[in-house]
């Protein structure tokens, strides 16, 4: 890949046309984490947030981020995603919680953004959560883990 395709011969944006594109099956996986204090990922993992289920919360917002990447994301298709799924793994050595947002569908663009922005905007929906008790956190390491599907096939991070 030597050339930016969301900009024409005239270095102008543009959306990319996928029309002739075949529709393939599509998947991509991201990954990303927030870590906090102590007492922080204690609260959040034993459900004692005074907000509710922090987890839950954030799960959703995950999932609604991956079909809101259009609307976000400006030179970003709308695709319909056939799944979603969203796992958020405690790390109490670290106190961490890694996200990863896998998304699927069957068209003619990549979900690699979609993917992106479900890590994103779960792991920010936490960081809202929980801001009052804890403005440190971090979110850190988001990054596309693998992408299957289309013209350039698989794709796999070190």
């Amino acid at each position: 890949m030597n050339k930016l395709t969301h900009f024409d011969e005239t270095g102008q944006a543009h959306m990319v046309d996928v029309g002739q594109k075949a529709h393939t099956h599509r998947i991509a996986t991201a990954t990303g984490s927030i870590q906090m204090q102590k007492a922080t990922f204690d609260m959040v993992m034993s459900g004692s947030h005074k907000k509710g289920d922090v987890i839950g919360i954030a799960r959703i917002a995950a999932i609604q981020a991956t079909k809101k990447s259009p609307d976000l994301i400006p030179l970003c298709h709308p695709i319909a995603l056939t799944r979603v799924a969203v796992e958020f793994i405690p790390d109490e050595s670290n106190s961490t919680i890694h996200c990863t947002v896998t998304t699927e569908n069957i068209g003619q663009t990549g979900v690699e953004i979609e993917a992106l922005t479900g890590v994103q905007i779960g792991l920010l929906t936490i960081y809202d959560m929980c801001k009052a008790v804890d403005r440190g956190m971090v979110i850190k390491e988001v990054k596309l883990l693998e992408k299957s599907g289309g013209k350039s096939g698989t794709w796999v991070a070190d």
